[in-house]
């Protein structure tokens, strides 16, 4: 008899629809929740919850209680989890990956869109002001791009813009074939542009610190479709005010936590300095958000639960 279930919560229509199908056709027994409702959660369920939520080690002693043991996160990062205390709870958490394609596109369409200064075109369109820039934008095959973390989205990026026919060179740890790696130091001094493409870990936190950011050219451009805390966004904000840095097109940004996914308007964001810069484009943390990834993730999440009680039947 199948002892596995799974629980989602916190889900949209269109998560319910994808992870019910997925469920149904895999035969597993499935419930959704809504975020605080743990005596909800059927004892020993796979818990799935959204990249958007806080699962603080209060939520965690709560799935505890239900005999949770398992967790895994509609995101490919796990870094909104506490990480230590679901360790000491006997908790396991997983990212449930999803095709690279829609990440590794939206960077370049921020790419695209940063080197043409896009921003601040529309939005004096939108205001009736349709003259051109003061300055004649280059192409994005003109120009050095500088990758920063080179797993399956910043490998699919390469990809990419290869076949736009950029010169590129990368900076991780772990290298790839085919690629030519330079320090990160050397590599912010090179690049013409700069996109981010690392997990948030407490080692690359801040990874680009002031000290970083001063090493890239006046001219140059930013793009960040990773995770707000691997900038330091006040460092970041006094170069793009002083001109040290061209511009920046960002998805995600420190403090996006309670205002992203909610219409706030007439409030004043925590990260209201940046947002105001004529020479920043922000959109609301939504490069994952294509059909094709909620199908990945909602059938991944599946075979997720079904590998564990693979395992325990095996056991």
């Amino acid at each position: 008899m199948r002892k596995t279930m799974l629980c989602a919560i916190d889900c949209d229509a269109e998560e319910r629809e994808a992870l019910r199908a997925g469920a149904e056709r895999a035969g597993l027994p499935l419930v959704f929740a809504s975020w605080g409702e743990w005596t909800a959660v059927p004892r020993g369920a796979c818990v799935s919850v959204r990249h958007a939520m806080r699962v603080d080690e209060t939520v965690l002693r709560a799935l505890r209680a239900r005999n949770v043991t398992k967790v895994f996160t509609r995101s490919v990062g796990v870094d909104h989890v506490d990480l230590a205390a679901a360790a000491r709870l006997g908790i396991s958490v997983r990212g449930v990956p999803y095709t690279p394609d829609c990440v590794a596109e939206y960077a370049l369409t921020m790419m695209l869109m940063a080197a043409r200064n896009l921003g601040a075109v529309l939005q004096r369109a939108r205001e009736g002001d349709f003259r051109l820039e003061a300055r004649r934008a280059r192409e994005l095959r003109e120009i050095r791009v500088g990758v920063v973390g080179t797993g399956r989205i910043g490998a699919r990026v390469i990809a990419l813009l290869r076949a736009m026919g950029c010169t590129v060179a990368a900076y991780d740890r772990t290298h790839i074939a085919n690629v030519n790696y330079l320090p990160l130091d050397k590599l912010l001094s090179w690049s013409d542009l700069v996109t981010l493409h690392l997990p948030l870990t407490p080692a690359t936190r801040h990874i680009l610190s002031e000290e970083r950011l001063a090493r890239m050219r006046p001219e140059a451009l930013l793009v960040n479709v990773s995770r707000g805390g691997l900038i330091d966004t006040p460092a970041l904000c006094n170069a793009l005010e002083q001109g040290r840095l061209a511009g920046a097109a960002l998805d995600v940004v420190e403090g996006e936590q309670d205002w992203f996914y909610h219409n706030r308007r007439g409030e004043t964001p925590p990260f209201a300095r940046l947002a105001a810069l004529p020479n920043v484009i922000l959109t609301p943390h939504m490069a994952f958000y294509t059909r094709r990834a909620l199908e990945d993730v909602a059938r991944n999440t599946v075979e997720m639960c079904l590998e564990d009680e693979g395992r325990a039947a095996n056991g």
